[in-house]
């Protein structure tokens, strides 16, 4: 009877030991989960109604922090959606004024873009993720690209979304968040830009000039390999359906119905461009980097050449937003209005000038 007793103690302080234990493994996990609340004043921070507004500070500045801006997105809505190295933000782009921000700790934004339903689509260095701009929650990530390192994004004429990375292309349904097929041996490799032309098939430029790809099979319709520079930085299609594609040494234009080099945009001989971008005027606004022309289209005259950005190396464009042009550069954010002499930066996205 006594090693009985013995023995049902010992029981008793066991299950209250593992009872003790179990109840501060759930209090340390569920404060684990608890969402971490962000300060009101973040997502509505109270600037003057002109633009660019005041450095904002909750923004994390010096030396140390990388101000590239690699990706502009206009929404639906009008707003602005701009992807830097240091965050991913919403503006007004009449005002300047920051309405929103989505916690993306840490990660290199490469690409954006909007799909059917109003979704923003981050390209990031480290994988896609969708977001719902209602909460701005992310939805989906962590899908199975050929690599996490997304460079461009594009959204084709049925809404599917396709994503292009440094080791190749794949095609996303934006409503289940699934990879749909993959072009894992890419020619050219690499999917560094993309655009539609009038008939709704994909063009890619890679390391190898570029690659015509049938938007409901996946399957390549064409190759075009002799371009001069080979590497195809980024594309855009003319208000008559002719590719620009920027190359590291031209900018050429090129007919997609059969592939031919119609011709090479004199000014840009030599130059590296990185942005190419048409504006309701007609006129083609060519990021460099060494500069930011606008052209004649169909003569290739320079007609502005802007100065005042925060660097000559210039990233990402979107003309006509907010009465305003845009602009990405490896130092921060710009913008410049008609009949403006130069530039301003954006200084809340731009390294603060002493």
């Amino acid at each position: 009877m006594i090693f009985t007793r013995k023995y049902l103690n010992l029981v008793i302080s066991s299950v209250f030991g593992t009872f003790l234990a179990l109840n501060w493994l759930n209090i340390a996990v569920i404060a684990q989960n608890v969402p971490e609340v962000n300060d009101p004043g973040e997502l509505t921070p109270s600037y003057p109604t002109s633009a660019p507004p005041p450095r904002d500070e909750n923004i994390p500045g010096g030396a140390e922090v990388d101000y590239r801006v690699n990706a502009l997105q206009t929404d639906f809505t009008g707003n602005l959606w701009v992807g830097s190295w240091r965050s991913l933000s919403r503006i007004d782009p009449n005002t300047g004024r920051i309405l929103a921000r989505v916690n993306l700790p840490n990660l290199a934004i490469g690409a954006l873009a909007q799909d059917k339903v109003g979704r923003l689509w981050v390209g990031t260095y480290e994988g896609l993720k969708r977001i719902d701009l209602q909460t701005n929650e992310i939805t989906a990530q962590n899908l199975l690209l050929p690599s996490k390192r997304v460079l461009s994004l594009l959204v084709d004429k049925r809404g599917y979304m396709w994503t292009g990375t440094d080791n190749g292309l794949a095609l996303v349904s934006p409503d289940q968040g699934l990879i749909m097929t993959t072009v894992k041996n890419l020619p050219g490799v690499s999917a560094n830009a993309m655009t539609l032309d009038a008939d709704g098939q994909l063009w890619v430029g890679t390391l190898d000039g570029l690659v015509r790809v049938n938007t409901a099979n996946a399957l390549i319709l064409k190759r075009i390999t002799n371009l001069p520079g080979t590497n195809v930085q980024t594309l855009a299609i003319s208000p008559q359906g002719l590719i620009w594609a920027g190359m590291p040494n031209n900018l050429l234009v090129i007919n997609p119905k059969n592939g031919i080099v119609l011709r090479s945009v004199t000014p840009l001989r030599g130059k590296n461009v990185t942005s190419v971008r048409f504006a309701k005027d007609g006129s083609v606004w060519v990021g460099t980097s060494n500069g930011l022309l606008r052209l004649n289209p169909n003569t290739g005259a320079v007609l502005d050449q802007v100065a005042g950005l925060p660097s000559s190396r210039v990233l990402a464009l979107a003309p006509d937003t907010g009465n305003k042009l845009w602009v990405g550069t490896s130092e921060g954010l710009a913008w410049l209005m008609p009949k403006m002499p130069k530039a301003k930066s954006h200084l809340a996205f731009s390294r603060e000038v002493k």
